[in-house]
């Protein structure tokens, strides 16, 4: 299976990061990194990364999967409002998963923002509101689907939605943007993946090898950007 989008953008940032840094490992601020997900493979990858978490059950997972996996990372237990880690040092921070959970989306992301060295960048990754409007229809849960669409936070209130608010293009870019940061990428991540049944990659010789590059191809065009599972954004702060 090829490199998602997400990916393939990370892997280049981090490159040119270490170039920067005369082949010094990059330095990655994984924010509600949870688990490691993210964070185990970058520390394996050779970068040197601190996760700051709230839940320590969450780092206590993070820690066994680090040794497991041969790593070392600087877990952190703490929220958006209090990172504890130096200012202007990261060359990347992560928020993915981040933005549709926090209390104040905004003041998260500007705190993220003073977090990362000049010439470094955030890489967000949030829920997509219409992305989620189709999926509940296409599942019949048009009532819900209804109820997305009528709410500009993007959030099923009432129920045990699990996110605070989901986003759109525009809304994301304007978020980004009143950070202080500038939007060099904005892709969809998951934009027609999550709607091609296993079977059917199964059954089909070479299908996942093409649905991924079918992923990398549609990534940044619009309209399937907009409707994807996920955007990202790859914003720089350029001063």
């Amino acid at each position: 299976m090829r490199p998602d989008a997400v990916h393939r953008v990370l892997d280049a940032e981090l490159a040119a990061a270490r170039t920067r840094r005369g082949g010094e490992p990059p330095r990655v601020l994984d924010v509600g990194g949870g688990s490691g997900v993210w964070a185990v493979p970058l520390a394996a990858a050779g970068c040197a990364v601190t996760v700051v978490e709230p839940s320590p059950n969450a780092l206590a997972t993070l820690n066994s999967r680090a040794r497991e996996a041969g790593v070392t990372i600087d877990a952190v237990q703490g929220d958006t409002d209090s990172l504890g880690v130096p200012a202007g040092e990261a060359d990347l921070v992560l928020a993915h998963g981040l933005l549709e959970v926090v209390d104040d989306a905004p003041a998260a992301l500007t705190s993220l923002a003073a977090a990362v060295a000049p010439g470094g960048a955030v890489s967000v990754l949030v829920a997509n509101r219409f992305a989620a409007i189709l999926h509940r229809a296409i599942a019949g849960r048009i009532v819900d689907a209804r109820r997305l669409l009528d709410d500009d936070a993007g959030q099923l209130a009432g129920t045990r939605d699990p996110l605070q608010r989901r986003f759109d293009v525009p809304g994301l870019e304007k978020l980004v943007l009143e950070a202080g940061l500038s939007v060099e990428l904005l892709q969809g991540h998951g934009i027609v993946s999550d709607l091609v049944p296993g079977v059917v990659l199964d059954a089909n010789p070479g299908a996942a090898d093409a649905l991924a590059e079918l992923e990398l191809a549609a990534a940044t065009r619009s309209p399937l950007r907009d409707v994807a599972a996920r955007l990202h954004v790859l914003a720089r702060r350029t001063a």
